[in-house]
């Protein structure tokens, strides 16, 4: 079966199917209308990973709608710039963006939680807790107040620390550094003296380049190569301890979702969820030999020490402590991860580590 007539039978075929028993043709038409929406990304085109996520999604939805629902979408800065498509979506300028959570949390930290902060979740940990340990309807709870509707929309497994000027050896050589890094993430290295830029991903390279920030995180190998960092700053760090499992949103405005034909608001959970899975899986195929490819092309690849992790470590949770403190929403939703988080860990050292490791061991020995 292919993915037209999966996507069609599994969204619209079991109304349809019930409609088509009693109603004529032209009932049957209005019941899905011709609906054209416009979609604001947050991305460059250039990253046909994680841009490219609403182009699959907007895809299979006309596909599957036999063309009558189509979602145009816009690159970061063709409509709105690209941090600015959340309030896009809630003023009515588009009927959808396709963002990152983490993106808004200067308007409240609880923005950050659906899609990843530090020392949270892997991508596997955070699927699980989003569809089946109540995640999408905690984040809708809080999204509901902006006029939205959330649905996740791609992941980009671990990401990498970052590419630096200069190496970094100790907490001491954080302080005073400007760096590029989303969420906030920021807040947790200004404990430790660091101090963060946000930045859209089209205008980072020329900050790096000028000299206006020092050093800069943005996703993995396939993507920072098309992004040319490593002409810049070669020292590439890992892991990005902040986005252990980051989740990419489609944020639709809630009245126009609420609105659509029940048919149509179906078929957009459908191909969200299988834009989800398919964003990771293109960036779990990509990232190894990009790794190469950069490695070759001379970034220098470095670990972050463990001094650095576990001050970062106690850092996160100081931040955590005062956050929970203050704000209730943010409260609920992070004690939900929390206490998720404990059981993950605890499951995947069990099986997925050992198998894990034990093959790494083999590969490093050249027996792969």
């Amino acid at each position: 079966m292919d993915r037209r007539s999966f996507l069609r039978k599994g969204a619209l075929g079991g109304a349809a199917a019930a409609a088509g028993s009693t109603l004529a043709a032209p009932a049957i038409a209005q019941e899905s209308p011709q609906i054209t929406w416009r979609l604001a990304s947050s991305f460059p085109k250039s990253l046909d990973t994680i841009y490219g996520g609403a182009e699959v999604m907007s895809k299979m939805v006309e596909e599957a709608s036999d063309g009558k629902f189509k979602i145009q979408v816009f690159a970061g800065g063709e409509i709105v710039p690209g941090l600015q498509v959340a309030d896009a979506v809630t003023n009515g300028t588009v009927e959808v963006c396709h963002t990152v959570g983490y993106y808004f949390w200067g308007k409240d930290p609880t923005w950050a939680l659906g899609a990843a902060v530090p020392f949270s979740l892997n991508a596997r940990g955070m699927n699980a807790w989003h569809y089946h340990g109540g995640g999408i309807e905690l984040y809708n709870e809080f999204l509901a107040k902006q006029g939205l509707y959330g649905l996740p929309g791609g992941n980009t497994g671990a990401q990498m620390g970052g590419w630096f000027r200069k190496e970094i050896n100790t907490v001491d050589d954080l302080k005073g550094l400007k760096m590029r890094v989303g969420g906030f993430a920021g807040k947790v290295m200004e404990k430790l003296g660091l101090v963060p830029q946000q930045i859209a991903g089209g205008d980072i390279y020329p900050s790096l380049e000028k000299g206006t920030i020092d050093a800069t995180e943005w996703v993995g190998p396939y993507d920072d190569e098309k992004l040319g960092f490593y002409k810049v700053a070669p020292y590439y760090y890992y892991p990005g301890w902040w986005e252990g499992g980051p989740t990419v949103h489609f944020f639709f405005s809630k009245e126009k979702m609420e609105s659509l034909p029940p048919q149509y608001q179906a078929l957009l959970h459908t191909a969200c969820q299988a834009t989800d899975a398919d964003m990771l899986q293109k960036y779990d195929m990509k990232n190894p030999a990009a790794l190469k490819t950069l490695m070759a092309q001379g970034a220098q690849l470095r670990p972050f020490s463990p001094e650095i992790m576990q001050a970062c470590f106690e850092a996160a949770n100081e931040v955590y402590a005062e956050m929970e403190a203050s704000n209730p929403e943010f409260a609920k939703i992070w004690g939900s991860i929390k206490d998720f988080r404990k059981d993950w860990f605890g499951w995947e050292q069990v099986a997925e580590y050992n198998y894990d490791t034990f093959m790494m061991r083999q590969n490093i020995a050249g027996q792969l």
